[in-house]
């Protein structure tokens, strides 16, 4: 098993920034595919970012590309979402996601945290 808890969210204006972190508590941490996805209201729930285990490999949704950057420390079990250059479409529910095959979908990552609000403003 594996926990997750989100932190970091809140007000922010428009071009501003934040950065959320995931902490993840379980032994079968190790290996983890980590992700970043968000919900709007009203919306599904999209894909913003993910990274593999060993940080070689970041992807990122169009979306977010050039303004966001995933990373994260497997010693202390956390990865991040440095969130820059933020929009008022980036108000969202951001949920970290963590499992074993690196994708988009949502359907591949077994474990989930609560979620964090984050809300930008004019």
């Amino acid at each position: 098993q594996v926990q997750l808890e989100e932190s970091g969210g809140g007000l922010v204006q428009t071009g501003g920034s934040l950065r959320l972190s995931c902490a993840a508590s379980g032994r079968t941490f190790s290996g983890k595919v980590m992700g970043w996805f968000r919900q709007a209201p009203g919306k599904e729930r999209e894909f913003v970012s993910g990274i593999t285990w060993s940080g070689n490999i970041r992807y990122y949704a169009d979306s977010v590309k050039g303004r966001f950057t995933i990373s994260r420390e497997n010693a202390k079990n956390t990865v991040y979402l440095q969130m820059d250059s933020l929009k008022l479409e980036d108000t969202a529910v951001y949920y970290c996601a963590a499992g074993d095959i690196a994708g988009r979908r949502i359907g591949q990552y077994d474990y989930w945290g609560q979620g964090t609000q984050v809300t930008v403003s004019s």
